[in-house]
């Protein structure tokens, strides 16, 4: 277990740099959701979507790229989906939704670069209710996306996190969960009407 610690302390403490938006990113999606098209279980995956800061048009992101995995199930995703990515070098962890040791738990995966730098965050769940909040990222980015004002808003927000928490990913999430928490509710209030 104590390995599992390290590896986690080890994620959740690495340097956290926002860069200015590159307009490779959404190639870099696209490559690598053709890569895991290519050797993941075809029956298993039902869509692969880019959300976060590098799925918005000139917003500053740390620079990984954030990809959503549908699956049809997260027994399949442990047994069959895990074992193919680790054996392609991603890191996986089984992970809590919401905060420290809260269910519902889903597979999440870190692809590094040749010089062992994150460039992709893999996160994988199904279209079950309890994890509606991270289809609910999808509306956050297409927010983002048309409202250009809030978009800035949030890279401020962003910056300021990174600066205060720079090893804490932990903490620099939670410094911005309100702000997602409060967009995400106007999105959902905007497709209501």
């Amino acid at each position: 277990m104590k390995k599992l610690t390290d590896r986690v302390q080890k994620a959740v403490g690495e340097k956290i740099e926002i860069a200015r938006y590159d307009p490779v990113w959404p190639d870099l999606f696209r490559r690598e959701a053709r890569r895991l098209r290519r050797f993941l279980p075809a029956v298993s995956i039902r869509r692969i979507e880019h959300f976060g800061s590098t799925a918005v048009p000139g917003l500053a992101s740390k620079p990984i790229i954030d990809i959503l995995v549908e699956v049809s199930s997260l027994h399949i995703a442990r047994k069959e989906i895990a074992p193919i990515l680790k054996a392609k070098g991603y890191e996986y962890f089984w992970r809590p939704t919401f905060g420290d040791d809260v269910p519902p738990w889903y597979p999440f995966f870190i692809r590094r670069n040749k010089h062992g730098v994150r460039t992709h965050h893999i996160h994988v769940v199904t279209r079950h209710p309890a994890f509606a909040q991270h289809w609910e990222r999808l509306l956050f980015r297409d927010y983002l996306i048309a409202h250009r004002e809030t978009a800035r808003d949030y890279e401020q927000l962003k910056v300021r996190a990174a600066t205060a928490h720079l090893r804490d990913r932990v903490a620099y999430t939670k410094t911005k969960t309100e702000f997602v928490r409060k967009i995400t509710n106007k999105a959902k209030s905007a497709i209501r009407r």
